[in-house]
């Protein structure tokens, strides 16, 4: 009887929940996902086509808010986003700021790639400030897998210990 009174009320719980910006439907376990946040189609085109040689699986949010959504219910392996994604003149862009927010156990299992016209390829010091893990100049798009790879690695060696020691606490 307990039994019957419990289940319309998880029915309606689940009725609540909005699962509309879910960008995946069920994924293999060790499944490489990118998030990808660029309004230039070309630019878009190669990076899907780049990471989809490596491996991954990719969403393409048109919004910040769709981009918002898609990270409430799946953690990305990697995140790139243009500095100018969907933001108007003077604006910030929403998606670095909800990023630099997150809880540090959870933004350090994401790669952010940082899209830009105007910062060089690779300027650590410049990532740093932005608080993104890597910046790719626009210029250098036609090389972003081996930039991908080479910087992915080194941030792999260098955040390995932590990341053990992060699932270990899991």
């Amino acid at each position: 009887m307990a039994e019957e009174t419990a289940k319309p009320a998880v029915k309606k719980a689940a009725e609540g929940i909005d699962y509309s910006g879910r960008p995946f439907g069920y994924t293999i376990p060790d499944t490489q996902t990118a998030m990808i946040c660029e309004q230039d189609p070309v630019i878009r085109e190669k990076l899907v086509a780049d990471l989809k040689k490596i491996g991954f699986l990719t969403s393409q949010p048109a919004t910040y808010k769709d981009a918002l959504k898609h990270m409430r219910f799946h953690v990305f392996n990697v995140v790139f986003v243009d500095d100018d994604f969907d933001t108007g003149v003077w604006e910030t862009n929403n998606v670095l700021r909800y990023l630099e927010n997150l809880n540090m156990a959870v933004r350090r299992q994401i790669y952010v790639v940082l899209v830009s016209a105007t910062l060089p390829t690779m300027d650590n010091m410049q990532a740093f400030n932005k608080s993104v893990n890597l910046i790719v100049n626009k210029r250098d798009i036609t090389s972003l897998e081996k930039i991908l790879r080479q910087a992915m690695a080194e941030d792999e060696d260098f955040y390995r210990v932590f990341k053990e020691t992060i699932r270990k606490q899991s």
